[in-house]
């Protein structure tokens, strides 16, 4: 009933399913390309957005660590290293590459369109509420937070910074 597993078995085994990493002791780790790449783009989009505040605007903000808008956009470069890495692994014709791709778009159209607008509305409504006496009951209530979508430029940038990632990830493999 126990079951004794060689490198050999181990090695036909991760060739012949998804993907799994041997280790140091002979230990295996599953490891799933895609979601490494969307998680590794993420994190690098987060990450850049410390930097490109600080060459803007000149200061330090480490909340944009945390932070959504701004540049680069993370939710693109997300989809993208996502879509990218199961068009490399499983190839365009796959269903789970067109799911990638529609998500993807989908997300960006979002990110640059919907996102941004109420973004900017929640600039003029914070400016607005800014105007109203101490007296007024409104005068008191927190600001609604600004920066939710990304421009054009930003989600582009997101989306080459997600296949990128992707592609150096999937080459140093």
């Amino acid at each position: 009933m126990d079951e004794v597993l060689t490198m050999a078995s181990v090695e036909a085994s991760s060739s012949s399913s998804s993907s799994a990493a041997v280790v140091k002791g002979g230990a295996v780790l599953p490891t799933n390309f895609p979601l490494l790449s969307a998680f590794l783009a993420f994190a690098v989009a987060q990450f850049l957005k410390v930097f490109t505040t600080w060459y803007k605007e000149k200061r330090w903000d480490s909340k944009r660590l945390i932070a959504s808008g701004g540049m680069p956009s993370s939710h693109s470069a997300t989809v993208t290293a996502l879509a990218m890495s199961i068009g490399l692994q499983d190839g365009t014709r796959a269903s789970s590459f067109a799911l990638a791709v529609v998500l993807a778009a989908i997300v960006m159209y979002d990110a640059s369109g919907i996102r941004l607008h109420a973004g900017r509305q929640a600039e003029i409504l914070n400016q607005i509420v800014c105007e109203y006496p101490p007296e007024h009951p409104l005068s008191n209530v927190r600001p609604l937070r600004e920066p939710l979508g990304h421009t054009p430029f930003q989600v582009g940038a997101g989306a080459v910074l997600g296949c990128v990632v992707s592609f150096l990830l999937r080459s140093s493999a």
